[in-house]
Order: C-alpha cells, then structure tokens, then sequence
C-alpha cells in the first residue's frame, strides 16, 4: 500500500484526534483481498478504552470514505498500542514514569541494553534506576527502543 495512502489516513486520524485528548501513535496498513488499517492512538495521561476506539474509528471510517481512500471493502481497528509494542511517541513516557523497562540505546557507536525501572522523565530523556545505586540517564536522541514489561500485581 502506498506511503502516500498511510499518511493520508495518519491526516485524517489527527484531525479527528484534535478534539480528544489522544494523539497518534501508528498507522500501518495490512494486505489482502480486504486490506485492514491499524490505527493505535494513546494519550498523555491515561490510555484509550473501547467505547473511545470505537468513535474514533466511526469517525475515521467516515471521513477515509468521504476522501474515497479505497475502491472496496476494508475492515479498520482503532486501539491503544499494547503491552508488546514499544514507546515510539515521548508523550508515552511520563504516563509509564514508576514501570519497569526494557530500553536500548545506542552510544558512542555502540548498540547497548538495558533494564530497570522509569524514574524520570524530562524533555531531554529519560532516567532509568537500575538497583539502589544505579541510575542511568539516556537522551532520547540515543534510544532506539523501549519497551515496558508487564506487572500483573
């Protein structure tokens, strides 16, 4: 599918997420005989529920068919990312301040790893508190990809 469909479809998400307090998170397109659109949205503060993916992909699905984005059928799911999908947005991370994480960044040339909890979060990076002693300050211009690890406490 092409770039320029997914960032019309990325267009038209924003305007709609304008009047919440959403933003977009991805758009990726999956083929097929029916092509199916991911939408994941999150927020600053709190994540999204169903009742408000469900508005959001009404709203959506009205305005990719007002702009005839596909000639037939597709099927499009609205949801926040998951558990399984990295922190790809800044606004994700003070939400997640408190969480364990995963991250790896690259620094002087070196891909490096590592894993603790989210302690801090500025406009600049992100402090992640290894054990008692440690504490680890990553820009985020260095982070190449965080992931939190689930609790079910």
């Amino acid at each position: 599918m092409s770039n320029n469909v997914i960032d019309k479809i990325s267009e038209l998400a924003e305007s709609v997420l304008s009047t919440t307090d959403f933003f977009l998170v991805d758009v990726e397109i999956k083929g097929g005989d029916i092509p199916e659109i991911w939408v994941s949205v999150d927020g600053e503060e709190r994540g999204v529920n169903m009742d408000e993916c469900a508005e959001i992909s009404n709203e959506l699905s009205f305005l990719m068919e007002a702009h005839d984005l596909f000639s037939g059928r597709y099927r499009i799911n609205v949801s926040s990312p998951g558990l399984d999908r990295p922190l790809v947005d800044r606004r994700q991370y003070p939400k997640n301040r408190g969480r364990r994480a995963r991250v790896s960044y690259r620094q002087d040339g070196e891909d490096l790893k590592v894993e603790g909890t989210l302690q801090d979060v500025s406009d600049k990076g992100i402090v992640v508190k290894i054990n008692e002693q440690t504490t680890v300050e990553l820009p985020f211009d260095d982070l190449v990809e965080t992931k939190i690890i689930p609790s079910f406490k």
